[in-house]
């Protein structure tokens, strides 16, 4: 009865929410998990679960999994706005379940923090999970990486579903360990594309073998520590792969897997990674090559995620990058595009930030391609312009703004294509500035 009264009063909450024209993000879930913190265990869900967790990525695969199999016809209800722990689950499925606690939907899909995959699947019953990556990220709240990868690992110990790993990440490949038992294990990796490199160009993790220790070599590097590795003494890293994405063009934007040519909006080595965790993760289900391919091409977000804006007639990209992988990631996509551009760069220090903003210093502004001038915004405005300038950019083309309102004006008082890259709580409101432009 506890539950039912709970899962009353929050239908009535929602209602009211919905009146003032508000979602309520994670609040439902909030109130609804500090009253009773097994609450989960009330639901009746006959369907699969299906799960993403990493570093990076997560909202963009989640919710192209969630498109794909709606242009299926299947019923999905996900967390598509990216609140992705405990609350902010449960206030997704607060939303769509009865009193009794029946959700009627084909498919649940969550993109889930990486910290909180063993807190929320303790008591749902996970049938699909997906990892694309880890990185360091919000060293203050998360630790180091690999108290996040232990984590997990403990949770696989016991989990016996589809678990869809990147084999590209040495950080990743080693879950498959956890569980011996586990026969549901399957990889995706990408074949060398252009601008890969024999070196690591960028910050990254996981340069030792997670079992003999052995240093792990590389035949090349797609970006960080992403790319084709292999333990000399263990073989660590060769693995039947599952899904392999081959001819990745990025001018043209499209990859080919399995024979079939897959067309997208998006020119990243990155999101490569992402669609193709998310080819693998559908044929599971048996959905239709045809369908995956239509719901991919069509696929945008539209929220920052390497958004394309035309500003004034101005081409503008906007990426959100809150830890080095990220910012390099986005700077690799700027580098590989030889038109003048400037850029604009807005860090803040806010709690879901992180207040350690020491990340900036592995973020590669060494030989930035075309690129006139630098605008930097947000709480930690002059750090970046300070960051930017020891990397040899001369203080002439390097412009420091605490008001973003001003540094976006700044930013289009020339017709030069841009570039900007914000971190998490300062990406919606870097956009909503630069749309009042529009």
């Amino acid at each position: 009865m506890k539950n039912f009264f709970i899962l009353l009063i929050m239908k009535i909450l929602y209602i009211g929410l919905k009146i003032f024209g508000k979602n309520g993000g994670n609040l439902l879930g909030k109130i609804a998990y500090d009253w009773n913190p097994n609450i989960f265990q009330y639901f009746k869900i006959n369907c699969p679960i299906i799960a993403v967790t990493a570093t990076n990525g997560k909202t963009m695969t989640n919710n192209a999994i969630g498109s794909v199999l709606k242009e299926a016809g299947k019923k999905v209800i996900s967390n598509t706005e990216g609140n992705n722990m405990e609350t902010g689950i449960l206030s997704t499925i607060l939303k769509h379940c009865s009193l009794t606690g029946k959700v009627k939907a084909d498919y649940l899909v969550f993109e889930v923090d990486e910290g909180y995959v063993p807190v929320i699947f303790k008591d749902l019953k996970l049938d699909t999970l997906v990892v694309l990556n880890f990185f360091r990220d919000q060293l203050d709240r998360n630790g180091e990486v690999e108290s996040l990868i232990l984590r997990i690992n403990e949770f696989l110990k016991t989990y016996s579903g589809n678990l869809i790993l990147n084999n590209d990440d040495p950080n990743v490949a080693r879950l498959a360990y956890a569980n011996p038992n586990n026969s549901n294990v399957y990889y995706f990796s990408a074949e060398k594309y252009s601008f890969a490199t024999q070196d690591m160009k960028e910050a990254g993790e996981g340069k030792f073998c997670p079992f003999c220790h052995t240093r792990i070599e590389y035949e090349y590097y797609q970006y960080s520590h992403i790319g084709k590795f292999k333990c000399p003494n263990c073989n660590y890293g060769d693995n039947e792969i599952y899904r392999l994405a081959k001819n990745i063009d990025l001018k043209n934007r499209s990859f080919e897997v399995d024979g079939v040519t897959y067309k997208t909006h998006f020119n990243s080595i990155y999101n490569i990674y992402n669609f193709l965790a998310v080819i693998s993760c559908v044929s599971l289900y048996n959905i239709d090559t045809e369908i995956t391919k239509k719901a991919l091409s069509n696929f945008i977000l539209n929220n920052g995620r390497l958004e394309e804006l035309k500003i004034k007639n101005i081409p503008t990209i906007i990426n959100l990058a809150k830890n080095p992988t990220g910012a390099n990631v986005s700077l690799r996509i700027l580098n590989e595009d030889d038109e003048e551009k400037e850029l604009l760069f807005v860090l803040n220090d806010n709690l879901a930030d992180g207040h350690d903003v020491s990340w900036i210093w592995d973020v590669n502004f060494d030989n930035l391609n075309n690129v006139t001038r630098i605008v930097t915004s947000g709480s930690r405005a002059y750090d970046m312009a300070i960051r930017i300038k020891t990397a040899g950019i001369s203080p002439s083309k390097i412009e420091a703004y605490l008001d973003l309102s001003q540094a976006v004006e700044s930013l289009f008082k020339t017709d030069t294509k841009k570039y900007v890259i914000a971190n998490y709580t300062a990406l919606q409101p870097t956009r909503n500035e630069i749309l009042k432009l529009k």
